[in-house]
């Protein structure tokens, strides 16, 4: 498991289906979390994005495979890697796996392909300098 970043989740009760089993749009959840955090460990922060930018970042793909379910109390480590770095995009790879002490296990895999648009017209737009060059250094 390599990555530019981790970060940990719990499988929680309200994360799962009748047999304990982690519901496969949640993973799109985790995902989503752990590339937030990745940009808060960028320095970057949305809602800062938005009042002074004008811009945010919306999912524009998804595709997520499995490999095998997580369940209830399961410790998960979210992986994000930066795949492309576009001007107006960026594409990512995000792994979870299930870590138990030593041992790990892929659990999904999917590639997220995050847009900038303007925040008035949701029309794409550059992603801000400061922003890139926050991207391209993190990791």
């Amino acid at each position: 498991m390599t990555s530019d970043f981790t970060w940990t989740v719990r499988v929680y009760y309200e994360d799962t289906d009748a047999g304990g089993v982690v519901f496969y749009a949640n993973y799109l959840k985790f995902f989503e979390r752990a590339r937030t955090e990745w940009l808060r460990a960028a320095a970057i922060e949305q809602h800062n994005l938005l009042q002074t930018h004008c811009v945010m970042f919306v999912v524009k793909s998804t595709a997520v495979d499995y490999h095998a379910p997580a369940k209830l109390d399961d410790e998960l480590k979210l992986s994000v890697i930066v795949e492309r770095l576009g001007r107006a995009s960026v594409q990512f790879i995000q792994e979870a796996w299930r870590v138990r002490g030593a041992e790990r296990e892929l659990l999904a895999s999917g590639r997220i392909k995050v847009g900038c648009v303007d925040s008035r017209t949701f029309r794409p737009a550059p992603i801000p300098d400061e922003v890139l060059d926050r991207i391209k250094n993190t990791g």
